[in-house]
């Protein structure tokens, strides 16, 4: 008991230190392509990362940048010389992306000015992706010297059979290059045939709507208005035929899917603390969808006879009025 009082007690101790001295401290938080490839398809399917989910430091401020790479070099174990970090930024339609690379006078700061000069946002943290390159032996080497003419992009590859987006990497192409030139890469990354025929898609936002827009291969990267952190999604090129197969035969209608689709719990009225079922529906779904969808779980042929009545989860409760028939637009006004 005497131990444990101890122990609570010392934790307290280190808590109220820690409290005490936050200001003296930066949280820096660096993505890097394993969580790319880890979340995309499964925790987020947007964007590129969640960064509550990355590897995060805590450095106090004071200490330069060169010997914060080092504590990612023991980390990662990439040693510093194979190290590129990039600075997050957030653009006018909420998409979070990769922005520019450090540059060497940034690196030469301390982590807290660097903080400064990077967000006006996030004031407590430094968040970085952390570019590595490999070499053919799968080994680190030397990052490749940016130029003004070069843009990094990052990729999505969906496959509509599967109904599964991931991701596949990231390449530098020249901003006055043209899709075409990368299209034999691509369909390496995704492991396709060199035959096979690909379509190419940008993801632009996807706050309130989705924007996910074809790109155009006849047009530069330039002339598709791509720039550094801009994501593409790939797939094969889906015949027409075979379309109709599929729930979701490209990218952005799956997008638009993912984006609308939610989970509802149904409860009888006569138990409404418990679940009887739960269906997945789209916030799009009409009035009329929704009852039908019931009516198929209950095995009902009318769908007119379903009444529905809103849930307070305050009180665990329906609400007083049930939903009138029709009165409302979409699964979202429910």
């Amino acid at each position: 008991m005497e131990e444990r009082l101890k122990r609570e007690q010392e934790e307290k101790e280190h808590k109220k230190k820690e409290k005490a001295e936050a200001h003296l401290y930066t949280i820096i938080k660096v993505a890097r392509d394993e969580d790319l490839a880890e979340q995309i398809g499964k925790d987020i399917y947007f964007d590129l990362v969640d960064h509550d989910k990355v590897k995060s430091f805590r450095i106090q401020k004071q200490m330069p940048f060169t010997v914060f790479k080092e504590e990612v070099a023991k980390e990662f174990g990439i040693p510093v010389q194979f190290q590129r970090f990039w600075l997050w930024a957030k653009r006018q339609n909420h998409a979070y992306r990769p922005n520019r690379p450090l540059t060497p006078v940034e690196e030469a700061q301390s982590v807290g000015q660097l903080r400064e000069v990077s967000n006006k946002v996030h004031n407590a943290e430094l968040r970085l992706f952390l570019e590595v390159e490999l070499g053919a032996d799968l080994r680190p080497v030397p990052p490749p010297e940016k130029t003004k003419d070069e843009i990094l992009l990052f990729f999505k590859h969906y496959d509509p059979e599967k109904e599964e987006l991931r991701y596949v990497g990231r390449l530098f192409v020249k901003a006055n290059g043209k899709p075409g030139e990368i299209l034999g890469k691509l369909k390496e990354m995704a492991g396709y045939a060199p035959e096979e025929e690909i379509e190419l898609y940008e993801e632009i936002k996807f706050e309130p709507t989705v924007m996910c827009e074809h790109i155009d291969r006849k047009l530069t990267f330039r002339a598709s208005q791509l720039e550094d952190g801009d994501i593409v999604c790939f797939q094969k090129a889906v015949p027409t035929e075979i379309a109709e197969r599929y729930r979701y035969p490209n990218v952005p209608s799956f997008l638009g899917y993912v984006h609308n689709r939610q989970v509802v719990h149904f409860r009888s009225l006569e138990r409404p603390k418990e679940d009887d079922f739960s269906l997945e529906l789209s916030r799009l779904h009409t009035y009329d969808d929704v009852v039908e969808r019931v009516a198929r779980q209950l095995g009902l042929d009318d769908p007119s006879k379903i009444r529905l009545t809103s849930h307070n989860c305050y009180s665990q409760q329906p609400k007083p009025q049930p939903i009138k028939y029709r009165g409302v637009d979409h699964l979202s006004d429910m």
